[in-house]
Formats: structure tokens, sequence, C-alpha cells
């Protein structure tokens, strides 16, 4: 099986992008990122669930972005609970992807891994610049310049982007079929102290408008 290196938020996206990986023959090792984020329960679920859903190694990269702020989720900002709009919300955080994906980049390197999967989607999401098609398909090709692998050619990056055209129900839907655990996923920015979630920011308005158009139950519990 080819390992591909998988980013994982055990948000509800990155747990079914970790699924449709395995779907697809590959050996997930799983990435995630401790950046000093707000919603830090996401990483007690990784930690405690990425070896559980699949993955053959998980590796978490530590970083403080809480030096550089700009965001909701790494600055004294409130988080917005007044729904979904056009604009790029404050939870956006400036250069999120373009990092997570260097580090992912660098790993599937040592690994001899030329497969990078990750959960960004661009019909249900909060409008942020770094979840769009050009965007992944420039990183894809400068990942093929910017490494000795790429240089020599022993071998093409790839940017695996499986939900990228699917509304937040499809996701769900498809997940749901592959065997995908939501109880084990977490989404929501602003949670509670024991992890549950607020209901309200934009990313649990999407998670639960998607559960409703799926004809689904959300297993999680919120306040």
């Amino acid at each position: 099986m080819r390992k591909a290196v998988v980013l994982y938020s055990a948000g509800l996206d990155s747990t079914t992008c970790l699924a449709i990986a395995q779907a697809e023959g590959f050996s997930p090792y799983a990435i995630s990122f401790d950046y000093g984020q707000r919603h830090r329960y996401e990483l007690e679920l990784a930690k405690a669930n990425a070896k559980r859903l699949g993955a053959v190694e998980h590796l978490v990269v530590s970083f403080d972005l809480r030096q550089m702020g700009g965001s909701a989720l790494t600055a004294d900002l409130e988080v917005p609970k007044q729904g979904v709009n056009n604009e790029i919300p404050v939870t956006y955080v400036p250069a999120r992807n373009t990092i997570f994906l260097s580090f992912a980049l660098g790993w599937a390197e040592v690994l001899g891994a030329f497969d990078i999967f990750i959960g960004v989607n661009a019909l249900d999401y909060s409008g942020y610049p770094d979840c769009r098609p050009a965007f992944i398909e420039s990183f894809q090709q400068t990942a093929n310049v910017a490494t000795k692998a790429g240089v020599e050619g022993s071998g093409r990056f790839t940017i695996h982007t499986p939900l990228i055209d699917l509304t937040k129900a499809q996701i769900i839907q498809s997940g749901t079929a592959l065997g995908v655990d939501y109880g084990l996923t977490h989404s929501c920015y602003d949670p509670a102290p024991d992890g549950r979630s607020c209901g309200r920011c934009d990313s649990c308005r999407l998670r639960l408008k998607g559960f409703q158009e799926a004809g689904l139950s959300d297993p999680l519990t919120y306040l």
C-alpha cells in the first residue's frame, strides 16, 4: 500500500478524508497541529483516535501562532456567533493551510510518500481563501519544484482534496457509507471546557446544517 500523509484535526472533514484515503488503498500517516488554537479540545480527540481510525502513525507538530494573532482562534478576539455570511470571517487564521501543508510535505518527503490528503471544501465552508482549488493547485506546483524528490524526479507530489466539491451533507453521507463514527469528531471553534460544542459558531452551524440536509442525527452534544 502506498503511504499518504493525511492532515487530521479530528474534525468532521479531516476524519472523513482519513477514511477516504484508506478506502482508496493508502496507508495513512496522520498529522495534526498544536498551534495555540482556542479549540484545543480537537487535539485531545486527535491524539486519542488517530490510530483507532486507522492511522499507521500520528505526528503532532507544535508551534505557536498566538505570537502573530490575527484570528479569533489564536488571539483574544470574540468568535462570531451570528451565522455564516459571504465575508472572510475573523476565524480565518492567516496562512494556516500553507503552513500545515508545508509541514505535511516535509514529512511526506521523509516518509517517501508522494500523496497528501487535506479535507478542504469550497462549497459549505466559511469562505477561507486557502480552501479554494486555486490555492491547492498552486501549492502542488510549489511542492514539485521545492523538494529534492521533485527536482530529482523520484516522484511527483499530489495534493488530494476529495471533499472540495461536496456539500457538507454529501461529506457526511460519504463518511457514513465508509463507517465513520462522527461521535469521535469535533468541529466547534469555541467549545465549553468539557468539550461540548457551542452550536452557534460558523463551524457548528455548517456541521448541523449538513447533518440536517443529510437526514441524519449529529451524535455530538451541544450547549
